[in-house]
């Protein structure tokens, strides 16, 4: 397990006046469970139909389907996890230059922090008070500049193995909705299973992530649902038409 930035456990772990659930990493973890699980249930129905419009055998859908969701997995959690170490080193690097900064020109950052309050509101002697106090301990200083100044808050340090972790299973557990019909008999009676199984799962998703999103769960579910029958659609026709050359 990789062990957390020194710079994170200085700054503390979150802020302290967030305390609802969404701003807690559990919280914003429905990120990659909904990013995951509806790239897996629209990528592996697009795929199986494509393969059943082109061959109607479930042995070869099922080990291809099976195959395509296992590969989709791995790439898209991996893809997470460098997208995410990516941000958050670019952050870090952001965060130490702020560091330097205040070490070697702590004038001109006190200026700075007096300009962000300035602009708050703050005048006089109650501007210069928050000034000392910000400025009089480098923690405090070094995350005033980080939120203020460059808009990062510790929370946008997501654990980068976690977040690959969470994509990839997500993934992986929608994947196989679609495919799970073509193991059972017949291959006829599969192909529409898949299908109504596919989208009352993009439904529920839709609907479901609206507990946390506030958006009307109809509107969510339906729109999942039109870009899986979109996805679906297309496969199939590609299927067929590959089918018929």
């Amino acid at each position: 397990m990789p062990r957390p930035s020194p710079v994170l456990k200085e700054l503390g772990s979150r802020p302290l006046y967030l305390d609802e659930a969404w701003h807690s990493p559990r919280g914003r973890a429905i990120r990659e469970v909904v990013y995951g699980a509806t790239d897996g249930i629209v990528t592996s129905l697009g795929f199986v139909i494509g393969v059943y419009g082109a061959l109607h055998e479930s042995r070869i859908i099922l080990i291809t389907g099976i195959a395509g969701a296992s590969a989709g997995a791995l790439s898209m959690g991996f893809s997470a996890y460098i997208s995410s170490k990516s941000q958050s080193e670019f952050f870090l690097a952001e965060i130490e230059r702020e560091r330097k900064e205040i070490q070697e020109m702590p004038e001109k950052e006190k200026e700075e922090v007096a300009k962000i309050y300035r602009a708050k509101g703050f005048q006089g002697q109650e501007l210069e008070m928050v000034v000392r106090r910000i400025s009089a301990d480098p923690t405090v200083w070094l995350r005033c500049m980080m939120e203020e100044e460059l808009g990062l808050i510790v929370e946008s340090f997501d654990t980068p193995w976690i977040v690959g972790g969470i994509t990839a299973a997500s993934y992986l557990a929608a994947a196989f909705l679609p495919i799970i019909p073509f193991a059972l008999p017949p291959v006829t009676a599969a192909f529409p299973l898949s299908v109504g199984i596919s989208v009352l799962a993009l439904f529920a998703l839709g609907a479901g992530k609206t507990r946390l999103t506030r958006t009307p769960p109809l509107r969510s579910g339906l729109e999942l649902i039109g870009i899986g029958l979109i996805s679906a659609l297309v496969g199939y026709c590609i299927g067929r038409l590959s089918g018929t050359l």
